[in-house]
């Protein structure tokens, strides 16, 4: 599973809420659904969100084993 929880820590350190990835970055609140959800996202989404935090991939989503969860 892909675990997005630190993708908040992140934006909570830049001080980008949700709603500025709406407005400001025309993210569609549907992508942060699935990103709460941990569900499946695009690559282009990922690459998104680190050009808008300014951020590596790593810091934003994390891979735990089925047997972790």
């Amino acid at each position: 599973m892909i675990s997005y929880n630190n993708l908040w820590k992140v934006m909570k350190e830049k001080g980008i809420s949700q709603y500025a990835l709406i407005k400001k970055y025309n993210i569609s609140p549907a992508q942060i659904t699935r990103l709460k959800r941990n569900e499946s996202v695009s690559t282009h989404t990922i690459e998104m969100f680190c050009k808008i935090l300014d951020c590596e991939v790593e810091d934003i989503m994390k891979y735990i084993r089925d047997d972790e969860v």
